[in-house]
């Protein structure tokens, strides 16, 4: 696969695909967090800050050239007669140097090092990118994750509380002892007080949402029940040699080492000789001059032109060019451990977010069955209850165990979701199509914190 988009590719996609959606959709969202989102302007702002390194890099093997002006008034004469209205002489001079560098390894080398060092800041502007992707998504999914724990604690609370009624009124004529009263009692206010737990966990998932985009989103599409699940495409080595060849971070790593084993050649051509060329022009002009006798005599203009080949050899630098050859050596080793580490962790991580998918998509087909068997059981138990064969701690535990598993079930949804963007972006494929896609499976319905 390619390697990943810049930024204005994203934002084209992304742009376009915004104009089909007529609600805050995932789409939507993710365009203005690319427009607000602090952290991926500080990295824009960075990138842009470190390019100019090129340049500055460059300019040593470019033409330098300086221009000088110089007017001089000078009057002379014996102490306490001299003044500056009656001056003697009058001199004014000009001129333009220009060198340049013909043989100069080091700066050569070191430019070379720039463009590696600014191709590494480009594939971690990448992940910034992308890591944008996957901050969006987790924060739009937590929001539909905590919309769903809320309704299913309500639903609960509200079971829990008709439970505790219906026990009250049975106690009253005698059908079941005060003490299953309590025991509906102490389901109900636990119920209760996850209820106001999960409006504190949605509120504040809503706001890690704006503090991304700036904007509040009161109202969300929801995923669709039909959305397809699946096991990751291809095998595990496949997934290995697609991180290897587009992960940006280890793309930035290996970039690195290429720009430190330029840096260090530079730092050994330090002492080599170099080669310059320099070139100027001047023009002295002067009114009058003093001669041997004292008389004032008029100079007129005098110029000249030099050209020069310069060569440089370096012999002895106090041991600083030693010391600094030997730094960047010991650099490069640096950089090329830190190559290899990161190598071995996309190795790992491609891993791990593979079978993070699979295992996802087995879950969520337990968990389904979860919900039928607790559904079912729950249905049992209160059959029995109305029988007096159990008594209302299994009928608890049953209801309990029923939105536990609906919650569950809504977790591995979202989990799945989230893995699979995840599994994407270690594999440095993840692209705008891939939350297009996503947004297909997202419908129009109000969901909020109220």
């Amino acid at each position: 696969m390619q390697r990943f988009f810049r930024k204005t590719v994203l934002a084209a996609g992304l742009v376009f695909a915004s104009q089909l959606a007529v609600a805050d959709d995932l789409v939507t969202i993710l365009e203005l967090a690319m427009r607000n989102d602090p952290a991926l302007r500080q990295a824009q702002a960075q990138l842009q800050s470190g390019q100019q390194q090129v340049v500055q890099a460059r300019a040593s093997l470019l033409p330098q050239a300086s221009a000088s002006f110089t007017e001089q008034r000078q009057a002379s004469g014996p102490e306490g007669d001299v003044t500056l209205t009656d001056l003697d002489q009058e001199t004014t001079r000009y001129g333009i140097n220009v060198s340049q560098s013909l043989l100069n390894l080091a700066s050569w080398y070191s430019y070379q090092g720039a463009k590696e060092a600014d191709q590494a800041r480009m594939f971690n502007f990448q992940a910034q990118e992308q890591d944008l992707i996957i901050r969006v998504a987790s924060a739009y999914f937590n929001v539909l994750r905590a919309i769903d724990d809320l309704n299913t604690r309500r639903q609960e609370e509200e079971a829990s509380q008709r439970q505790f009624e219906r026990t009250q009124q049975r106690e009253e004529v005698g059908l079941v002892a005060i003490t299953e009263v309590y025991e509906a009692q102490a389901a109900y206010d636990l119920a209760r007080n996850n209820t106001i737990l999960a409006e504190d966990t949605l509120a504040s998932s809503y706001e890690a949402l704006e503090a991304i985009t700036g904007q509040p989103h009161p109202n969300i599409d929801v995923l669709r029940e039909d959305f397809p699940v699946t096991p990751a495409e291809g095998d595990i080595e496949q997934w290995v040699s697609e991180a290897m060849n587009n992960n940006p971070q280890l793309q930035a790593a290996l970039a690195g080492v290429d720009a430190q084993t330029l840096i260090a050649k530079a730092r050994r051509s330090d002492h080599l000789p170099t080669v310059s060329l320099q070139g100027g022009y001047q023009n002295t002009e002067s009114n009058s001059t003093r001669g041997a006798d004292g008389s004032l005599r008029d100079a007129g203009a005098i110029e000249g032109a030099s050209v020069s080949l310069t060569v440089s050899v370096p012999l002895f630098s106090g041991f600083a060019t030693t010391a600094r050859r030997e730094q960047a050596e010991y650099d490069l080793v640096a950089q090329q451990e830190s190559a290899n580490l990161a190598r071995r962790q996309v190795t790992q991580d491609i891993r791990n977010a593979f079978r993070r998918v699979n295992t996802d998509a087995m879950v969520i087909a337990q968990r389904q069955q979860a919900i039928v068997s607790a559904e079912a059981a729950l249905n049992a138990i209160e059959a029995g209850y109305e029988v007096g064969t159990r008594n209302i701690v299994d009928v608890v535990l049953a209801r309990q165990n029923l939105f536990v598993a609906l919650r569950n079930y809504s977790d591995a949804r979202y989990n799945y979701v989230i893995d699979t963007l995840q599994l994407k972006r270690t594999a440095g494929v993840l692209t705008p199509q891939d939350v297009i896609d996503l947004n297909e499976w997202l419908e129009a319905e109000a969901a909020s914190a109220q």
